[in-house]
């Protein structure tokens, strides 16, 4: 609970002095949502420290009444630290000997008793952080299948994978990361599964970790633990769901759980990782192989489609005689590259204002946009009505992709493809895709290559990515993890 580069004091026998250094390092008396409570039982000093909105209320009045009536029960000559550890009713109580140790709990929502004449004192868990309960993420929803996500409390989060993992080999190691914030950092695996030198790497990156906070929880914790730079694509997954967190536990990934924040991180992944959706596997096999390949032709059709479209305005030779039609019938002063960009950076403006939109506006402003920004904007001739069509169609094609930092990503390469269309024609689309394909073929995160199984090519991984295989024929997990146990079924 404390932080290595601190010095451990141990806790005063007087209680005074505790209070003392509450008041002058911690800001009790200053601060209006630090508590103390102070009680006399046996004659003796008790205090109880707390931080108000973090702990439970009722539950600490209880403790309270309990360590009250010692003295109506009890004689004087009783050992007070005996009897106060067996009347903290509470199934978390601990002894504490350090004082650093007693602060980092009570501003983590614990209560804290401390007695006069003991250099121990007791770490009572009665958090109760404010937030939601669990409910359906947005961007994650399905037709049929669970409707709990996670949410702001690591509690919560740890809880629901937990319902659905009850094994005894389920781990979930907290670290706390951040001088000032010390915020809770749980690693979440299975101990005879999942890979022992990615768990090594992950402890190291993350007790390296020096910084005074995380208010941003999981997108700081990976920009420290990757270091990607400049790299739009996606190196790990986040999800808000938990039957997809406990899945991928199962496969032998280590989820990192950060409090504070609704999603996890999924470690390792690759592309096709970020393109998979939980609606597959709530459906027959044969539906969700449907889905998929309806997905993967979205994703495609988002990066490729407008690039390809540009060159075949500018070099109409390219087009069969049959297919001359999907050309830009009318002419208009601006040309087409503007217009595109024009129209893309336009439902960008769109997505944001929607974003920032209170829900009951959000609708009428999409229409009002579609319909009138949308029509006049041809009429007045800034558009011809093909830019409108497939900037609409590759925008649709973005919102399939289920990974909202994958679609952004595949989004920066199809602009990228788009200005060298159109400053090289055909050369620019050919050289610009290849480079695009051996730029994520050469990219790995914690030493796993990001277009497994396609490169380096796995047959049996790369059918389980083409098709959805039924349940009981997944026998092995994904060698891409590095699983200790390789099969799915538990050991006898």
């Amino acid at each position: 609970m404390t932080n290595s580069t601190e010095q451990q004091w141990p806790i005063p026998k007087s209680v005074s002095e505790v209070e003392h250094y509450m008041k002058q390092k911690v800001g009790l008396g200053v601060s209006f949502d630090l508590n103390i409570r102070k009680l006399k039982v046996l004659k003796k000093d008790v205090h109880i420290y707390s931080v108000s909105g973090l702990v439970d209320t009722r539950f600490a009045i209880e403790l309270v009444e309990e360590l009250v009536e010692i003295n109506d029960h009890e004689k004087l000559s009783t050992d007070l630290f005996k009897i106060i550890e067996n009347r903290l009713v509470n199934q978390s109580v601990q002894p504490i000997t350090l004082l650093t140790e007693m602060v980092d709990y009570i501003l983590s929502g614990l209560i804290v008793v401390v007695i006069d004449g003991e250099s121990t004192g007791f770490v009572v868990d009665v958090r109760s952080y404010p937030g939601r309960s669990p409910q359906e993420p947005d961007t994650e929803k399905v037709v049929r299948g669970a409707r709990d996500g996670f949410v702001e409390n690591i509690i919560l989060n740890t809880a629901l994978i937990r319902r659905r993992i009850r094994d005894e080999r389920l781990r979930y190691e907290m670290i706390k990361v951040g001088k000032r914030s010390k915020t809770d950092v749980s690693l979440c695996y299975l101990e005879d599964v999942a890979d022992s030198d990615l768990l090594n790497i992950l402890r190291k990156e993350l007790k390296s970790i020096d910084v005074d906070g995380i208010p941003m929880a999981d997108k700081t914790i990976e920009e420290f633990i990757l270091k990607q730079g400049w790299n739009p694509f996606p190196l790990v997954r986040y999800t808000e769901r938990a039957d997809v967190a406990a899945a991928h536990v199962l496969e032998g990934h280590v989820i990192i759980i950060v409090d504070t924040s609704p999603s996890v991180i999924i470690t390792p992944t690759t592309f096709f990782h970020h393109v998979q959706h939980a609606e597959e596997f709530r459906e027959s096999p044969a539906m969700g192989t449907f889905l998929r390949w309806t997905r993967f032709l979205g994703v495609l059709t988002s990066i490729f489609l407008l690039p390809l479209w540009l060159l075949f305005v500018l070099e109409p030779s390219l087009l069969p005689e049959k297919l001359s039609f999907i050309g830009p019938n009318d002419q208009t002063n601006i040309p087409v590259i503007i217009q595109i960009f024009l129209a893309d950076f336009g439902i960008e403006f769109l997505k944001i204002a929607a974003i920032h939109t209170p829900t009951p506006l959000s609708t009428a402003m999409g229409l009002i946009a579609a319909v009138l920004i949308g029509q006049i904007a041809i009429s007045v001739g800034l558009f011809v009505p093909e830019v409108i069509l497939y900037v609409a169609v590759s925008g649709i094609g973005t919102f399939t992709t289920p990974s909202y930092e994958l679609s952004v990503a595949n989004k920066i390469g199809r602009l990228t493809l788009l200005l060298l269309v159109a400053f090289f024609h055909t050369p620019g689309f050919v050289i610009g895709a290849t480079l695009l394909f051996l730029f994520l073929v050469k990219m790995r995160a914690f030493n796993t290559p990001y277009f497994w199984p396609f490169l380096p090519f796995e047959p049996k991984g790369f059918l389980q990515i083409i098709l959805r295989r039924a349940v009981p024929g997944s026998l092995l997990r994904p060698s891409i993890v590095h699983p200790r146990n390789r099969y799915r079924q538990p050991p006898e």
